[in-house]
């Protein structure tokens, strides 16, 4: 309406723009008996009023900053003196660990990932996080078992591994597995819910790069360690996973069935 564009009244029916009519800054025009439409006179005398009211000093910026999906708060404080312009989600990221130096890169910096033991490092720009090639990003189902990830060396010696961590739950970290080519490897629960997150959370978006990890002993674990409650508590799942699309997860469904047990991840770490 600033360069002469005329509006349905219809298409703006809230009350800052009914304010701006009652305070004279845009017209409402009858042009029927239902129907209206509002055009600015003064290009400038809107400008300015924004500029006075919202704190706006520059409408154009104000509106292609706002369409954008990664807007920050200190942008929306110096748009418009507010840092709750919009709804802003300012906590993103990932957690990630390693029990040996990782090579990687963040926003074009090289950087060495290995965290003191009982921490974790923590990746907010992922867009610009990167990996050398040779490493295996290993999804962890469970808090305990990612903060616990040298005392699972052992499992995972035919590998360079970076551990990532499933929580807190989003997209941020399939959105960032999606933008690297490194393999993937998801270590969970060995029941019928592990199974179901492992295909619908992660082999769905990545495809052959996904495998599932399972342990050599899985078969003596599932006998020592294994829950029958949790086997039982499972059949909604179980029935939902009839058909597994995978031929590498058959062998580990049919030691479920055939000792009607479900095994815990948190089983494998070494006290």
């Amino acid at each position: 309406m600033v360069q002469g564009e005329r509006l349905p009244a219809s298409s703006l029916q809230y009350d800052v723009v009914q304010k701006m009519v009652e305070d004279g800054v845009v017209q409402k025009i009858q042009s029927g008996k239902s129907k209206a439409i509002l055009l600015v006179n003064n290009g400038d005398a809107l400008l300015q009023y924004v500029s006075n009211r919202f704190s706006i000093s520059n409408l154009q910026a104000y509106v292609d900053q706002y369409a954008t999906d990664d807007l920050s708060r200190s942008e929306a404080v110096m748009l418009s003196g507010n840092s709750k312009l919009k709804s802003i989600r300012t906590f993103k990221g990932f957690l990630v660990n390693a029990y040996s130096y990782i090579n990687a890169s963040l926003q074009g910096q090289a950087i060495e990932i290995k965290p003191p033991g009982g921490s974790a490092f923590f990746v907010h720009n992922y867009d610009s996080f990167t990996l050398n090639p040779y490493v295996t990003v290993v999804g962890v189902e469970n808090s305990e078992n990612f903060f616990c990830a040298a005392q699972q060396q052992y499992l995972f010696e035919s590998i360079q591994p970076l551990f990532v961590s499933r929580y807190p739950q989003g997209h941020d970290l399939i959105k960032w597995l999606q933008m690297i080519p490194n393999p993937y490897l998801h270590f969970g629960d060995f029941d019928f819910e592990g199974i179901n997150i492992y295909l619908y959370e992660y082999k769905r978006y990545l495809g052959d790069r996904a495998t599932f990890f399972i342990p050599e002993n899985i078969e003596a674990l599932l006998v020592q360690y294994g829950n029958r409650e949790l086997y039982n508590r499972q059949q909604d799942r179980m029935h939902a996973l009839k058909e597994i699309d995978e031929p590498a997860l058959h062998p580990l469904v049919l030691l479920f069935h055939k000792h009607k047990k479900c095994l815990e991840q948190e089983v494998l770490i070494k006290k």
